[in-house]
């Protein structure tokens, strides 16, 4: 069984064990607290599979430390909080289909999801080549990324818990220079894994994830479902004419 099949195996197993909790306690928003720690069990599961060099315990510390602060983010957010209403939605239009539909439509489909993210591991191991400075840019790219999302998310969750700021938009700090710093935070780390893969295995395919996920983030279930969700608020319109969409940018005057 090669690395890829290998990891798509697991991937399932591993969002059939949430697909069995969420469905017990009525709840499929837990899907979301899995999906960093995620990457980071099947990366340490092929570690443990596959000899470790250098360039592969790079690759884990920086990708073990996303997954934990994403785990950590979304579990403090959601923890003791009703099902997430994107979830909720859909149990009701879904009715006695629930449990099926929830299968295919939100475990199945993130497990998917998440294998073609995962390309970059799929592709490191075995890893065979030394580490070079594709690497070192890599690690750097990622640097550059992971404080886009992490401090972008801070920001954000400090904004939304100040009763000052109920029904306003965020407009400081990276929110001045990109109305998504932390799509484009996720986006940018996930290049900088692809080429850290890359310069290990000499393998294109490292690239699939990265650019699966900028995609994502920009046209499908990221950019697109904010904006939408944000476009009501008293300020968007100009907030939108100022600020760059994605790309960090200095404001227009």
């Amino acid at each position: 069984m090669n690395v890829g099949m290998l990891s798509f195996l697991i991937i399932s197993v591993y969002f059939f064990l949430f697909f069995l909790v969420g469905t017990f306690i009525r709840n499929n928003s837990i899907v979301d607290m899995g999906w960093g720690i995620g990457f980071v069990i099947l990366n340490l599961i092929l570690t443990f599979l596959y000899p470790i060099t250098l360039g592969t315990f790079i690759f884990t510390v920086f990708l073990t430390i996303w997954g934990l602060r994403l785990f950590l983010h979304i579990f403090k957010r959601n923890y003791n909080k009703p099902e997430d209403f994107r979830y909720a939605t859909w149990r009701k239009e879904w009715g006695k289909w629930v449990v099926l539909r929830s299968f295919f439509q939100v475990y199945l489909l993130q497990a998917v999801f998440m294998w073609v993210v995962a390309f970059p591991i799929h592709t490191l191991y075995p890893a065979k080549q030394p580490i070079t400075y594709l690497t070192i840019l890599g690690v750097l790219i990622w640097i550059i990324g992971f404080a886009f999302e992490a401090i972008g998310d801070k920001q954000l969750s400090d904004f939304i818990h100040n009763p000052s700021n109920k029904g306003k938009i965020i407009e400081t700090g990276l929110w001045k220079y990109t109305r998504h710093p932390n799509y484009f935070g996720e986006a940018t780390l996930w290049w900088g894994l692809a080429l850290i893969s890359y310069s290990l295995s000499c393998n294109g395919l490292s690239f699939i994830g990265a650019a699966f996920i900028t995609f994502s983030l920009c046209f499908i279930s990221g950019v697109p479902l904010l904006e939408k969700r944000n476009a009501s608020k008293p300020g968007y319109d100009e907030y939108k004419r100022k600020t760059s969409v994605f790309i960090p940018w200095f404001p227009k005057k």
